[in-house]
């Protein structure tokens, strides 16, 4: 049963890709909860403090029990200085894709582990670039749909993996959650993989 050996482990997002990417490392959170926050970026915020900020104010957020892990993150793209969040349609999904046609851009995601008072935190940054789109693919795209709630309008695992030549960096943050970074914090805070998921 989860959670009988050691401390509880409680994700705060409702992000299905962070589930499976924990499950793909071998653990299984024994509960998954969602911060309700204002995630506006502040004015001349840059997307390092941003994404840091939206981290940490999701940890805030949440009560735990005592003796509960609680494991929180965000992530952001950023071309130069404009933080691109999750579009909020077509049109603004199109704007992202075409800012970042044929050139590079980055992926931020900060990890927050809250555990016995403590509270830690970690910010990875990843370089992607996309080859340019043309207008007919990039309405093909569109059409797909798989830009509705990412940050930047795409999914790197999703259709726009056919935009994408080159990553320096950690593939699993520009899904969402870096892996390795993810779980040493974990491991820090008793949680490690177990042998077979429930």
């Amino acid at each position: 049963m989860p959670g009988q050996d050691g401390p509880r482990l409680v994700l705060g997002s409702a992000s299905p890709r962070r589930l499976e990417l924990l499950a793909q490392i071998g653990i299984v959170p024994d509960q998954v909860r969602h911060a309700d926050i204002d995630e506006t970026p502040l004015k001349g915020e840059s997307a390092r403090g941003y994404v840091r900020r939206i981290a940490l104010a999701k940890a805030a957020a949440l009560e735990l029990a005592p003796g509960d892990v609680l494991l929180c993150a965000d992530t952001t793209v950023a071309v130069g200085r404009r933080i691109l969040g999750k579009p909020a349609s077509r049109a603004e999904a199109a704007l992202f894709m075409r800012l970042m046609s044929g050139r590079r851009h980055r992926v931020l995601t900060a990890v927050v582990v809250r555990h016995a008072g403590r509270t830690r935190e970690r910010l990875v940054e990843t370089t992607v670039r996309m080859r340019p789109i043309g207008a007919a693919e990039l309405d093909a795209y569109l059409d797909i749909g798989d830009w509705q709630g990412k940050a930047g309008g795409y999914a790197i695992q999703g259709a726009a993996a056919a935009f994408i030549p080159w990553i320096q960096g950690s593939f699993s943050s520009v899904v969402g959650l870096p892996l390795s970074e993810t779980a040493a914090m974990l491991a820090a805070s008793g949680i490690t993989m177990k042998e077979s998921a429930p």
